[in-house]
């Protein structure tokens, strides 16, 4: 994973898709190198979002946008490989939504995707640590998941922590993401708790440039880095 961290995921949730294309070229245009595709099925969480046809155009934009697919959804097996097709370069699915969670993680390696495990907010991270050998990133919410604009939840960082704690005693690379409620004023904070990955919606497509405002929250992560 040939990545310069961290990263900032601008998540197409919060686009307005009547302009995605526009849009999702600004947030390229600003530096983002992932582009964070949140999908809701009314089921697993209360809202509807959009499916593999929107993932494919995404994906056509450029070939060199990092598709991150984040399936909100019951049965995720039996889309998995829909996603793959259109362009997903990662899919991540929620431990609660899956029965057999090692399996659907095989299943998405099986189809060429990097492979991501999901916790909500009142999950334990004891619950995925028996399968962080297994996948190449983990994902915790930081708001309750289904809504875009949420506030961020600060006991997500401790669960950072005990993240960063398990990949360094066993050796491992797994990413860590963090989704909801990323915004101007606490992303450093939040990536100084060891996160690579930090998905934006609101604070990304709100903007009156959203261009401006990627570089803007790129720069702050870049001067973190630096330092």
């Amino acid at each position: 994973m040939n990545f310069k961290l961290p990263i900032l995921a601008p998540s197409i949730l919060a686009a307005d898709k009547a302009q995605l294309g526009t849009q999702v070229q600004a947030v390229l245009d600003g530096g983002a190198q992932w582009i964070h595709c949140d999908i809701m099925d009314g089921h697993f969480v209360p809202n509807i979002s959009f499916g593999p046809n929107v993932v494919a155009s995404v994906s056509q934009i450029s070939n060199e946008a990092f598709i991150d697919v984040h399936l909100m959804i019951e049965n995720p097996d039996q889309y998995i490989e829909s996603f793959c097709d259109a362009g997903a370069d990662l899919i991540s699915v929620h431990l609660e939504a899956c029965i057999h969670l090692h399996r659907t993680i095989q299943l998405i390696r099986s189809h060429g995707a990097m492979t991501g495990v999901v916790i909500n907010p009142s999950t334990p991270i004891s619950a995925i640590e028996p399968m962080l050998t297994e996948v190449d990133l983990a994902l915790l919410m930081s708001v309750n998941p289904g809504f875009g604009g949420q506030q961020f939840i600060p006991a997500t960082l401790k669960k950072v922590e005990q993240l960063v704690a398990l990949r360094e005693k066993h050796e491992l690379s797994f990413l860590i993401e963090i989704d909801g409620g990323v915004n101007s004023k606490n992303i450093v904070h939040i990536a100084q708790a060891g996160v690579d990955v930090l998905v934006a919606g609101n604070a990304v497509f709100s903007a009156e440039n959203i261009t401006n405002k990627v570089t803007e929250l790129q720069s702050r992560l870049s001067n973190f880095k630096s330092k």
